[in-house]
């Protein structure tokens, strides 16, 4: 797995054995950004088979269109659907050079067949929904216990949101899977139930 940061947004490359998959990105605008840091990486678009967003918020989807139009597919979750247009007002309103989403060129499925879809591009996980953040959050979970949760409030800040039980029941799904790695798109990476954060030596390459 190859952590991706070119902007606001930690954005997050998992291979597979038939192709890549890319999960969020950052704002419209940063295209270039995000081919340096592709560069960077050792990457480059032909590798990304698939696109996914965590949710449709301006700073987690603004290059989907884009990479779509460029060739890599688009897998969105059947509870997104009616989301994916809401970050279109706001790159009109900013002027930001923006490509909308066509969702008709997307592989819509249910976060049930997730787990099937992945392993068709070598990636063994699945796709939890976790609709505290927003109605179209979703988590990505891996069997090696990596786990990508957007803009999901950290667990470390649970006993906090005592009155929250939508929050309590996503980390409830998302612990049920052990995880050993968590993810977040704001925050560096952290080991669940402990809470303490890692910081590996090479932020972009995370073993």
């Amino acid at each position: 797995m190859i952590m991706l940061r070119y902007g606001n947004t930690n954005t997050f490359y998992i291979p597979g054995r038939s192709g890549g998959l890319l999960l969020d990105t950052d704002w419209a605008g940063t295209l270039n950004a995000f081919y340096r840091a592709l560069k960077t990486n050792g990457l480059s678009l032909k590798d990304i088979r698939c696109v996914m967003a965590t949710h449709y918020h301006p700073d987690h989807m603004g290059l989907v269109g884009s990479l779509t139009e460029m060739g890599a597919g688009l897998l969105l979750a059947d509870v997104q659907k009616d989301a994916v247009h809401f970050s279109d007002r706001i790159f009109e309103r900013d002027r930001l050079p923006f490509t909308p989403v066509s969702e008709e060129k997307a592989a819509v499925i249910s976060c049930g067949e997730s787990r099937a879809f992945l392993a068709g591009l070598g990636i063994a996980g699945e796709i939890v929904h976790t609709p505290s953040h927003s109605a179209d959050s979703v988590s990505l979970i891996l069997d090696d216990g990596d786990c990508f949760v957007g803009d999901l409030e950290p667990y470390e800040y649970l006993a906090a949101y005592e009155n929250n039980p939508a929050l309590k029941r996503d980390w409830e799904r998302i612990l049920s899977f052990s995880p050993k790695r968590i993810f977040y798109a704001h925050m560096p990476p952290s080991v669940p139930i402990r809470g303490q954060a890692l910081r590996p030596e090479d932020p972009g390459r995370v073993p």
